[in-house]
């Protein structure tokens, strides 16, 4: 039985091989073809180089932005309380009752209402259907929508 099971194992992987080894560049929609020796053109099944677009927004220029967030009266320098003002509001959110300390409850309030939330049958138990309403819902990756550099260099930057 091993022995069926470890040349099953080396036929997939010899398969795989193969596979890999015959399958065309993933850089080959990108590369000048060498009959010709010049780019093919647009629109004749090959797609050009993309260009990525530039941002005019330097990291000094980022960092700058950031350093005024934080410097709430403009002198030029960031004090301790500058600097923790945005966690003692996260904190005072946190606070339900203001009286400057959190319980369990107050720390945890946003799970127990997710809790509360997906336990549809309210036994306190989450069968594995609730239990996956509690998954994080996250925004799906948008596509880039770069043009060749062809397009790109005759547009209109007008609005």
């Amino acid at each position: 039985m091993q022995r069926w099971v470890a040349l099953g194992v080396m036929a997939v992987l010899l398969a795989g091989g193969i596979y890999l080894f015959t399958r065309p560049s993933p850089n080959a929609a990108f590369a000048e073809p060498a009959a010709a020796g010049r780019p093919i053109a647009p629109g004749q099944g090959e797609a050009p180089p993309l260009v990525a677009p530039v941002s005019d927004v330097s990291p000094a220029t980022k960092e700058a932005r950031r350093f005024n967030r934080y410097d709430k009266d403009r002198d030029g320098e960031i004090t301790r309380d500058e600097y923790l003002l945005s966690r003692r509001k996260a904190y005072a959110r946190l606070d339900l009752d203001g009286d400057g300390k959190l319980s369990f409850d107050e720390y945890s309030a946003k799970a127990i209402k997710k809790f509360a939330t997906a336990d549809a049958s309210r036994d306190t138990k989450l069968t594995p259907v609730e239990f996956a309403t509690t998954a994080a819902t996250r925004r799906p990756r948008t596509a880039a929508n770069c043009l060749p550099a062809e397009r790109d260099a005759g547009r209109d930057d007008e609005g």
